[in-house]
């Protein structure tokens, strides 16, 4: 099956926890709005068509056959299996799921440090409050969400090199991209965390070392952190 993945052209986004293990896998993708032949027109057409049965509210959403499905961890539940990147198991893919919702939170609260009180707001215009929001992230929340995942890698009851034992899933793509976004947009507070979590650094890197993700990561479809996506640097939310 071919894959239509719909989001914005030029920024990584939620969409990016899409594109990794469609890359891994080698499934055939296409990223419409980057994609000539598409484009934006091509998201806009589903996002004001009154006639869909099931509607996304926004971007990411992915098209599969007459599927259109929406909401990053729900693209990723539908994806997985397909892709090889669960166990068949259902206590196990209920486990998946659950952990990357828990990385949906933790992806949502990474937004909130730049846009504290509304994300139509420009970020000037709510610095103070971004700065109080970023301390408290950076001091406790960033630690949590760390630790967190470290526990689970080390009680992994299956040992492995991954979160859910010996074979890669579709998680450990999610935790590398929160690792890569976080060092980018508060590398301050990266740098002194990273040694309480060294089992999730060595997951990070071994999702980087794969081939294939490795072949992305170099190319141009890997676009660039930025100032318009989730994750984003602003010295003065790093401030003592």
């Amino acid at each position: 099956m071919r894959y239509e993945l719909y989001y914005q052209p030029s920024i990584q986004g939620r969409g990016e926890f899409v594109r990794l293990p469609l890359e891994d896998s080698g499934a055939d993708y296409v990223d419409v709005a980057r994609d000539p032949k598409f484009g934006r027109p091509g998201i806009m057409k589903f996002l004001e068509n009154p006639s869909l049965e099931h509607p996304p509210f926004a971007p990411p959403f992915l098209k599969a056959g007459k599927l259109l499905i929406s909401q990053t961890a729900n693209i990723l539940q539908f994806l997985a299996p397909r892709l090889g990147l669960v166990p068949k198991s259902e206590a196990s893919r209920l486990w998946a799921h659950q952990l990357q919702l828990t990385v949906a939170d933790w992806l949502y609260e990474t937004g909130q440090t730049h846009h504290p009180i509304a994300n139509v707001l420009y970020y000037e215009e709510q610095t103070a409050e971004a700065k109080k929001r970023a301390a408290h992230f950076t001091a406790n929340r960033i630690p949590k969400f760390l630790g967190y995942f470290e526990r689970i890698l080390k009680r992994n009851p299956k040992g492995g090199d991954f979160i859910l034992g010996k074979k890669i899933c579709y998680v450990d793509f999610s935790l590398f991209q929160m690792i890569e976004g976080l060092r980018y947009a508060f590398p301050r507070t990266m740098t002194k965390l990273e040694s309480q979590c060294s089992r999730l650094i060595t997951l990070h890197d071994r999702v980087a070392a794969r081939p294939r993700i490795a072949a992305y990561l170099s190319s141009p479809r890997r676009l660039p952190f930025n100032q318009q996506g989730i994750f984003r640097h602003y010295p003065e939310l790093e401030e003592e």
